[in-house]
């Protein structure tokens, strides 16, 4: 997850358990800031506090970013999802390494009381990332859902962005928690938010089951680094459709070519085949999934871009100030880690 030149290749990192029955349960701590929240049957509600978004709120997770029979109880850490582009604010500042079970004491403390806890009060709940990556999709097949990985959290990709032509990826730097980077599972086009940013099951490519993955974050120097792979667990022999090629691809680009390290790289199932990857510097991560590194120098802005696979064919998309650019319907595609009641992380590292 951490981005470092001290790394040569994009490496995994530990498999932690993933939390099922919920977070457990933490000592009284200090320079918490207390809000008097209305509580839920026992649970602390969702706030709806400045730029958190509330995600598969028909469970007992109620809104928070949390697994669906997972409540915001007492004694617990409730993590929360914020919009796109931005990063989770809060956490506890005890914790300041990636390690089990710290790595999921993220977002406000419901205490014993039933009283949300603000761990940093001089923080935001929700800030903006670095800016530097951003999703488009070129794609005829609809909306494309990408799920960021809840850390700290429970690991599981219920952070939504639905991108419709081009939308900002949440970019962490080195003030970010234990200088983790942001994860993502890309979904097949057509897929929502509401079926992909969830951890699904293996009767369809979605959600812990989407084809690819891809990960960033900035390191000290302004560098951006930002990988796109394929999702381990789409290869596994429990996989019904391990041997079926998306048919979307992904392709990380970059506005100042010069500027970045590690182009070409790309996924098109079309021309590569399953867990293909086009890239000088491809290699496989854990699980055998490949992938590559793009290193987008002194603030450079890089894109993962999603196109249909097997076409030449153009048309027009949207973006930003609603000036309207031709594109090849040209991709790759992306993926990462997790196997059953595990998840795995990955971390996306210079080429240096």
């Amino acid at each position: 997850m951490l981005l470092n030149k001290k790394t040569t290749t994009a490496a995994y990192l530990t498999a932690l358990a993933y939390a099922a029955p919920g977070f457990l349960d933490v000592g009284s701590e200090a320079a918490h800031h207390e809000h008097k929240q209305q509580k839920r049957g026992g649970t602390c509600a969702f706030p709806n506090y400045e730029n958190m978004v509330a995600v598969q709120s028909s469970g007992s997770n109620a809104g928070w970013a949390m697994h669906s029979d997972q409540a915001c109880q007492p004694g617990t850490w409730c993590p929360y999802a914020c919009q796109p582009g931005q990063l989770m604010g809060q956490w506890d500042t005890s914790i300041t390494s990636y390690s089990y079970p710290g790595s999921q004491y993220g977002g406000l403390y419901c205490d014993s009381n039933g009283q949300l806890t603000t761990p940093d009060p001089s923080k935001p709940y929700c800030y903006d990332g670095k800016g530097t990556v951003s999703a488009v999709n070129t794609c005829s097949g609809g909306n494309v859902a990408f799920c960021q990985t809840v850390l700290p959290g429970n690991e599981e990709m219920l952070i939504p962005t639905l991108v419709g032509s081009e939308s900002v990826l949440a970019v962490p730097g080195t003030d970010y928690w234990a200088g983790t980077a942001s994860h993502f599972y890309i979904n097949p086009p057509g897929v929502s938010v509401a079926d992909g940013c969830k951890w699904g099951d293996n009767t369809q490519p979605r959600g812990n089951w989407s084809p690819y993955v891809a990960g960033a974050n900035m390191d000290g120097n302004g560098d951006t680094f930002v990988k796109i792979g394929w999702n381990p667990v789409y290869l596994e022999q429990a996989t019904p459709f391990r041997n079926e090629k998306p048919n979307f691809g992904v392709r990380i680009t970059c506005d100042d070519p010069s500027q970045c390290v590690g182009l070409p790289c790309s996924i098109d199932p079309s021309v590569n085949g399953v867990n293909g990857v086009t890239s000088s510097e491809s290699s496989d991560g854990a699980g055998g999934g490949g992938f590559c590194v793009v290193t987008a120098k002194n603030g450079a802005k890089a894109k993962i871009e999603v196109f249909d696979v097997g076409s030449t064919q153009k048309r027009d998309i949207i973006v930003g100030d609603n000036s309207t650019v031709e594109e090849n319907l040209l991709g790759n595609n992306v993926s990462v880690p997790v196997n059953g009641t595990r998840l795995q992380q990955f971390n996306v590292t210079s080429l240096f």
